[in-house]
């Protein structure tokens, strides 16, 4: 079944490019041309993806990226015909997973749509394998010496609690509930930070080195936490 793409775009000549363009493309698409139609045509339609303008009459890109990530996890890319740094980073704070600034070239467009849509089918299908496997709910999980305890939300390193903060027992829980499964910097920020998170998969990065500093006998050449090489992290115990 083909991708649905939400146009939302004021200008007509450019609504219809996006239109015939993203069609010839394969994908299913529907347009509107003011931000309330915007909103509503998107609790509607459930659409994979967003092509967002910013300036619209009724309610700005600003404003709908605000509604729909309280209400959804779409992918949205906004466009707008002004380059200044502070609509991007704005942009970027209130949702938007990417940002062109017209004009532009179709082909960078169609390009950019389709990173988003093979990033979002990535992580659903990382979250199907994640949640039909068998997950045993134990309050005490024991890896030798190390030892996480659910119900106390503490971490135990050869019976003695670690000073840590608590994403980083969060993160070792998720790490040790997938114990063996290859994660994804984004699968790890999404479910140990939340999709709304507003940072980068860096964030991972800096929390696993400072665990590995604290579970690992030697962290710079981590047993437990191991890195998967061009994918993400595999906890081993």
């Amino acid at each position: 079944m083909p991708e649905t793409i939400l146009v939302v775009e004021d200008e007509p000549s450019l609504q219809e490019t996006l239109l015939y363009n993203l069609q010839k493309q394969g994908y299913r698409v529907e347009a509107v041309g003011d931000g309330l139609q915007a909103v509503e045509t998107a609790r509607r339609l459930r659409p994979d993806l967003l092509v967002l303008d910013l300036m619209l009459p009724g309610l700005d890109g600003f404003e709908i990226c605000k509604i729909l990530r309280r209400e959804m996890n779409v992918p949205i890319i906004m466009l707008t015909a002004r380059d200044d740094e502070i609509d991007r980073v704005v942009g970027l704070e209130v949702g938007a997973d990417d940002y062109l600034t017209k004009p532009f070239s179709m082909r960078e467009l169609l390009a950019r749509v389709k990173a988003q849509l093979r990033r979002t089918a990535l992580v659903r299908d990382e979250l199907q394998k994640i949640q039909t496997a068998s997950e045993t709910p134990v309050e005490i999980i024991t890896f030798g010496n190390l030892q996480i305890n659910q119900t106390r939300r503490e971490i135990l390193f050869n019976g003695a609690p670690l000073a840590a903060k608590p994403k980083e027992y969060e993160l070792l829980l998720y790490l040790a509930q997938h114990r063996g499964q290859m994660l994804s910097r984004e699968i790890i920020l999404e479910r140990v930070w939340g999709w709304d998170y507003i940072g980068d998969s860096r964030t991972v990065d800096v929390h696993v080195r400072w665990l590995r500093q604290k579970i690992e006998s030697d962290p710079a050449n981590p047993a437990r936490i191991i890195t998967v090489r061009g994918g993400g992290y595999r906890f081993e115990g």
